[in-house]
């Protein structure tokens, strides 16, 4: 039985209830681009809904984190993991946390106890230090010489306020050195490989903490990372989860993993991740904003590795390598087979679609260096063969180098850590997700989408669906199958129809019921595959009956005034409506 099996297992046999993983592409939390940990899906019930599986869950989930990007290629960093998960919902405390966290890693992986350390809350001036913990961890053995106490690594708060506590993160000595009779957290021969997170507080605006009235336990554990301890490697590629991917790229490329790490790695992590994102059915196509273009990114940046390896970039090896992905997670994740022409052909399409570009930038790059004066090639135009035509600089510098023309590396280097910057500041705002993104107006977009939904069946076609949404406080952005652009006439007759039901005041109810009683009824759902058998489902008057995980208004009569701003193409078969909520 592999980790994963080992993990549901075990926590199931403490009575937690396995849950499906959630899409890749969040539903309830649209604030970001993708699920970035196990907790996301669960932000509902994490703030107080119930769940319709109970108080213990456990589950394996999908995540992909994009923020790192340009550090994969590295021994450690991915694109896309598992992440191991259990949760308590207002039922067992640190208590059993800790101690089934420790059972799990010594009783059924096995792991020398000696060689494990732990980080607890150190307190501050308004909270205490977490004595509760650290007497657990004595309890279960741990010497006090390897428990260490830190203020701000081991607090978490999703936001500026929201529910928060203290967690206690668990450290592996992965290394053949002496194992240190004291623990230092900085020590970089020690690896996270759990995090125990006790959301046991409540910070008002005020920056006053209260006690929550129902404590919740939030735990993680990523399975790349815990498998590379396992296996004693210290690169995470040379691991059981990636030996048959890199040993695919080794056969297409005639090459050896030793000495063509980084490109392997990258080609690896970044095919699974395509993968991955193309397969969710949501419908992404590869594009310049959003989800879409890391999709785009991530198989373009595969592609130039894959010059770099010599492979005949016109040959069939994307596919070759996405089909060993495919077939080692088809038993989890039925998407995969589902949609296994979708992925094929996004891939190929978008290896055609560059392969012209990159053409493109080879022309430009004669006419640039034809025109220059001089024999130095600078940042400027060095920053646009990268951002127009996709060049790495290294190619930049090779194709120089023939010509005996010098690049501005450093100058480029500039520029494209400002370009980073830029981009990192206008992600904040689509990553900051959590527990933080379920503001009142937030609250009143969701509700809105669920009537935009209902409204674009009675105007344009009774089978059009949602794929996709993106909530901030200031606008909505609803994406749907549609095999036209709306006319301003639909889009009058859909805003108003939405209105109508807003000033109507129908009421927003929400009841529990079995999935196939649900869908029977008529309630619509994005991903049916990643509801449990018992399932949440809200109705808008006699409107609208959906799937969901909320939050929503009680009444449309809170909503306020729905403008739509905007109808535009999202991908092929897709139209997308950007909306705002207005005061009357």
């Amino acid at each position: 039985m592999n980790i994963k099996d080992l993990y549901i297992e075990f926590f199931k046999e403490r009575k937690h209830k396995q849950i499906p993983s959630a899409p890749v592409i969040p539903e309830n939390d649209p604030s970001v681009l993708f699920n970035t940990a196990g907790m996301q899906p669960l932000i509902p019930y994490l703030m107080g809904q119930p769940h319709p599986y109970g108080t213990r869950l456990v589950d394996y989930q999908k995540c992909i984190r994009t923020n790192d990007l340009d550090s994969v290629g590295d021994k450690t960093h991915h694109t896309f993991f598992e992440m191991l998960g259990n949760w308590s919902l207002g039922d067992y405390f640190k208590k059993e946390s800790l101690t089934w966290s420790f059972e799990f890693l010594t009783q059924k992986l096995h792991i020398d106890p000696k060689r494990l350390a732990v980080t607890v809350f150190a307190g501050n001036d308004k909270i205490e230090e977490d004595k509760e913990s650290i007497a657990i961890w004595q309890s279960l053995g741990i010497k006090e010489e390897k428990i260490a106490k830190t203020k701000n690594d081991n607090f978490w708060i999703a936001g500026e306020t929201g529910p928060c506590g203290p967690d206690s993160e668990i450290f592996y000595f992965n290394s053949k050195d002496e194992i240190p009779e004291v623990f230092d957290p900085e020590d970089e021969r020690y690896v996270e490989i759990w995090n125990n997170v006790f959301m046991q507080y409540y910070k008002d605006e005020n920056g006053n903490f209260s006690d929550l009235p129902k404590k919740n336990v939030d735990t993680g554990m990523g399975l790349e990372r815990i498998t590379a301890v396992l296996e004693n490697v210290d690169d995470n590629y040379r691991s059981s989860i990636w030996q048959d991917v890199i040993k695919k790229i080794e056969e297409i490329t005639n090459l050896d993993y030793q000495n063509h790490e980084k490109s392997m790695r990258i080609i690896a992590d970044h095919l699974r991740t395509a993968v991955f994102i193309a397969a969710d059915n949501s419908g992404i196509k590869p594009s310049n904003t959003d989800q879409g273009y890391i999709l785009r990114r991530l198989i373009r940046r595969a592609i130039r590795h894959a010059k770099k390896l010599n492979i005949d970039i016109n040959s069939n090896w994307e596919v070759e390598i996405a089909l060993v992905i495919m077939n080692k997670y088809a038993k989890y994740y039925q998407e995969l087979v589902t949609n296994k022409d979708v992925v094929l052909e996004v891939l190929t399409n978008e290896k055609i679609r560059f392969n012209k570009t990159l053409e493109k930038g080879l022309r430009e790059f004669e006419k640039i260096t034809a025109k220059l004066e001089g024999n130095v090639l600078n940042k400027d135009l060095a920053f646009k063969l990268y951002d127009t035509y996709g060049f790495p600089i290294e190619l930049t510098q090779e194709l120089s180098q023939e010509k005996n023309i010098e690049v501005d590396v450093e100058g480029f280097k500039e520029k494209f850590k400002a370009h980073q910057e830029l981009s990192r500041a206008g992600a904040s705002q689509k990553f900051k997700g959590g527990l933080a993104g379920n503001s009142e107006i937030e609250t009143k977009y969701h509700t809105a989408t669920h009537l935009l939904n209902a409204a674009l069946k009675v105007v344009v076609d009774q089978n059009v669906h949602q794929k996709g949404s993106n909530i901030t406080s200031e606008r909505m952005r609803f994406d749907f199958s549609c095999d036209h652009k709306l006319t301003e006439e639909e889009k009058k007759q859909t805003e108003d129809l939405v209105n109508k039901w807003i000033d109507e005041g129908l009421d927003v109810t929400v009841e529990e019921m079995p999935k196939e009683e649900a869908l029977k009824s008529g309630a619509e759902c994005m991903f049916i595959e990643k509801y449990p058998d018992i399932v949440t489902v809200y109705s808008i008057g006699d409107v609208s009956k959906e799937l969901c995980g909320g939050p929503h208004v009680k009444s449309t009569k809170e909503i306020g005034h729905f403008k739509i701003k905007k109808e535009e193409a999202s991908s092929a078969g897709v139209r997308r409506i950007k909306a705002v909520i207005q005061d009357d």
